[in-house]
């Protein structure tokens, strides 16, 4: 036996179950706290998913019961349409499998891994399974527990049930260990919080362990826009994405396969990139080689196609934004901006929209303590962890807010929002907790919180020119007296008469209804 053989005699396959289970930190699993509102994320984010696509107004239930020490049991319910009976066990007990990840559609959830990763959490730390509860077809419920063939990456199902029955939805029941409930930003209870803010359509029922219970009630009665499934759009592609789509296309010639392929690929924009190229576009898409993919990308580059489609996309909304600030935050002053619609590599479209307030309730900590809160969401869902590793949270930092009046951040009382919404979001990590530095998207952040920060420093300019006005208004009529009085000895005139003339002149050049209104500031906005 060579030394090679030696060497390569405990060569062996894993499966990505496998894998996971020994790198659980990566699926968000890296901390007691951490661990906990993951598992709620996970589960929730699915159950709103599912509702929306099916049409139907979330009603989400989650109960979290403290069984020992470090040892909770996660009960999530939604009111969706329910799992079919044949599928239940790759949703809940097979990685990377699901309905999102091949779709070119907006959802929260999108790598077939969440829900998966939750019943290994349960079982590596419990050994128990994890009990579903679904009822897909109306009048029928079907109940049974799944556990995870790890090396095969495959479900185990056992205790199968079916009866009748009037639930509508899916309910999953789960226990887990080395997890630690508790009441801070990190925790389930804010998650579920922040969900409720930006999802006023649905009505969120969260039960603590300690019997507390709060009801986010259902503020909009209206589904958002239900995303279609849409085209990759053309600029940010890459040659290995395009060579891909090619030598999997059903279409005849090159030219009929950009256009069916790609969003705003008119047939005048194939003939276009076709005369920017040395290829024949009547050729065969299956013909295409790795030089004609990058002349082809390379002509793409060069021709300018429309913004792209955004019927696969429903951001939060400038008023939905608003109406969460306003009704959370009750600050002094407020702006949303919402970017057009842009592009990352492989032709992924994207949103970035910005909401900024400043004082009231903005903020963590009260009074002159508070200092600058920065909220993140990825397509509706709140970003708890991995904040330094986000690309929100570099561009923040690297935004010189001194421009806009806030010369420390930790010292401003305000509260930034951020929502970065996608057809595919691409994070840092299968934790789906922080959105990778993506130039794209670093770029359309940076110009969305200038935007705000304009309108905020603005605000703060009027403020502290009223204030500075409000201060040379009480310095002069401190003197009013004074100077009446001697005015009155050189002329003779009523030092009262004087004082009333005098108090007039400075009302009239200081009204509170005037300060802060001159030109000064019309130049500013």
């Amino acid at each position: 036996m060579t030394k090679a053989d030696t060497i390569f005699k405990e060569f062996r396959e894993h499966s990505v179950a496998e894998f996971f289970k020994k790198n659980r930190q990566m699926l968000g699993y890296s901390g007691k706290i951490r661990s906990l509102t993951t598992i709620v994320h996970e589960y929730v984010t699915n159950g709103l998913d599912a509702c929306e696509e099916a049409g139907i107004l979330p009603d989400i239930y989650v109960r979290i019961e403290q069984l020992g020490n470090e040892h909770y049991r996660v009960t999530v319910q939604d009111n969706g349409p329910g799992i079919p009976k044949t599928h239940v066990g790759k949703v809940f007990a097979q990685m990377l499998a699901g309905t999102k990840f091949h779709r070119f559609i907006q959802q929260r959830g999108q790598q077939g891994i969440g829900a998966s990763g939750c019943t290994m959490y349960s079982q590596i730390t419990t050994g128990k399974p994890t009990k579903i509860v679904t009822s897909p077809q109306k009048g029928k419920i079907y109940e049974c527990e799944v556990m995870f063939d790890v090396k095969r990456n495959r479900p185990l199902i056992s205790g199968e049930v079916e009866y009748p029955g009037d639930m509508q939805g899916t309910k999953i029941i789960a226990e887990f260990k080395d997890v630690t409930f508790n009441w801070s930003d990190y925790g389930p209870a804010e998650y579920l919080r922040r969900t409720a803010v930006a999802n006023p359509h649905a009505k969120i029922t969260f039960v603590a362990p300690d019997k507390q219970r709060f009801v986010y009630e259902r503020a909009v009665h209206v589904l958002p826009k239900k995303p279609k499934p849409s085209k990759p759009h053309p600029k940010g592609i890459t040659v290995d994405d395009l060579l891909d789509y090619a030598h999997h296309a059903k279409a005849r010639t090159i030219k009929s396969f950009l256009t069916q392929t790609f969003d705003r690929m008119s047939s005048a924009k194939a003939d276009e990139i076709e005369k920017l190229t040395s290829i024949d576009f009547k050729r065969k898409p299956d013909s295409v080689t790795w030089r004609d993919a990058e002349e082809i990308v390379d002509a793409i580059k060069k021709t300018k196609f429309l913004a792209p489609n955004t019927s696969n996309l429903y951001p939060m909304g400038e008023k939905q934004i608003e109406k969460a600030i306003l009704n959370v935050l009750e600050p002094e002053f407020h702006a949303v901006r919402t970017r057009s619609p842009s592009v990352y590599r492989g032709g992924v479209p994207f949103i970035v929209e910005v909401g900024i307030a400043y004082g009231g309730k903005a903020g963590k900590g009260n009074g002159d303590s508070a200092k600058t809160e920065v909220m993140r969401f990825a397509n509706r869902a709140p970003l708890l962890f991995d904040a330094g590793g986000d690309v929100i949270t570099k561009v923040v930092n690297e935004i010189d807010w001194k421009r806009y009046g806030m010369r420390k951040l930790d010292d401003v009382p305000a509260t930034i929002i951020v929502n970065v919404t996608s057809t595919y979001i691409p994070y840092t990590s299968a934790g789906k907790q922080a959105i990778a530095d993506i130039d794209e998207i670093h770029k359309e952040v940076a110009l969305a919180l200038m935007e705000v920060g304009r309108s905020v420093g603005s605000y703060i300019r009027r403020e502290a020119r009223k204030g500075e006005k409000q201060a040379k208004r009480k310095t002069l009529l401190k003197y009013v007296p004074e100077v009446a009085g001697a005015v009155a000895k050189l002329t003779g005139d009523s030092k009262k008469e004087l004082e009333v003339k005098l108090l007039d002149m400075i009302n009239r050049k200081y009204a509170a209804g005037q300060m802060g209104d001159g030109p000064e500031e019309e130049r500013d906005g």
